[in-house]
C-alpha cells in the first residue's frame, strides 16, 4: 500500500500512520461501485487513497441529491457518526473515478480518538469541511435556480477531475441535483446555445 496520502495527512504523527496501515485493509473499486449503500450496517470507516467517490441522499420517491464528493485523503464523516453510534447508514457512497480505499474498522475509531490528538482533529476538519458544503447546497436548493445549479456543478467536477471534458450523462447529472433529466437536458442545451459549454455522446465540455 502507498501510504503518500496517509504520511501527507497525518505528517505530524507517524505513529498514527503505522497504526492505520496496520489495522486498516486495502480495497480497490472500479468507477461506478457503491461501496456503502443506504439503511447498511457501518463496520468501517473509508479512508480514500486514490480516486474519488461521492456521497448521494436518496428519498422516497427515489429521488437523488449529491451532498458531497470525498477526494484522497479524506473520510466520509457520516460514516464516522453512525459507526460510533452503531446505527443505519442514511446515504449512499458511490466511486466517482477508480478508486483505493482504505477501510478502518469501527472500533479502532474511537481508539485513535483517545490515543492521537491527531485523528480527532482529522475527524473535527472532515466535519467542518462537509458541514459547509451542506450549508453549500442548502443554500443552492433555497436560491439558485437549477441552470445556476447545474453549470456549478459542472464546473466543480471539472476542477475536481481537472478537465474541461465531463464523461457524463444527462440521467446522472439530474440524480446529483435532484432533478428530471428532460430538464438538464433542456438546460444543457440552452447552456450550449448560450456558448457556455458543448454537448457530446454522453460527453459535456466546458467552454
Amino acid at each position: 500500500m502507498d501510504d503518500s496520502v496517509l504520511s501527507s495527512e497525518f505528517a505530524s504523527s507517524p505513529g498514527l500512520v503505522k497504526r492505520l496501515r496496520e489495522n486498516g485493509m486495502v480495497k480497490t473499486y472500479r468507477e461506478g461501485n457503491v461501496i456503502l449503500d443506504e439503511n447498511s450496517s457501518i463496520r468501517s470507516i473509508p479512508i480514500v487513497m486514490k480516486g474519488m467517490m461521492k456521497v448521494i441522499r436518496t428519498e422516497e420517491d427515489g429521488r437523488e441529491i449529491l451532498l458531497y464528493y470525498i477526494r484522497a485523503g479524506e473520510s466520509c464523516i457520516m460514516s464516522f457518526l453512525g459507526g460510533m453510534h452503531n446505527e443505519k447508514s442514511i446515504v449512499k457512497a458511490e466511486v466517482e473515478e477508480d478508486t483505493e480505499i482504505l477501510f478502518l474498522p469501527v472500533d479502532k475509531v474511537s481508539l485513535f480518538i483517545k490515543e492521537y490528538p491527531e485523528w480527532l482533529d482529522y475527524i473535527f476538519r472532515l466535519y467542518h469541511k462537509r458541514f459547509e458544503e451542506l450549508l453549500d447546497i442548502v443554500n443552492a436548493i433555497a436560491f439558485k435556480k437549477v441552470d445556476e445549479r447545474l453549470l456549478n456543478l459542472l464546473m466543480k467536477k471539472s476542477e475536481i477531475l481537472e478537465t474541461k471534458t465531463l464523461i457524463i450523462t444527462h440521467e446522472q447529472l439530474a440524480n446529483e441535483l435532484g432533478t428530471a433529466r428532460v430538464v438538464v437536458s433542456r438546460l444543457l442545451k440552452q447552456l450550449e446555445d448560450s456558448g457556455k459549454l458543448r454537448l457530446g455522446r454522453n460527453k459535456i465540455t466546458l467552454l
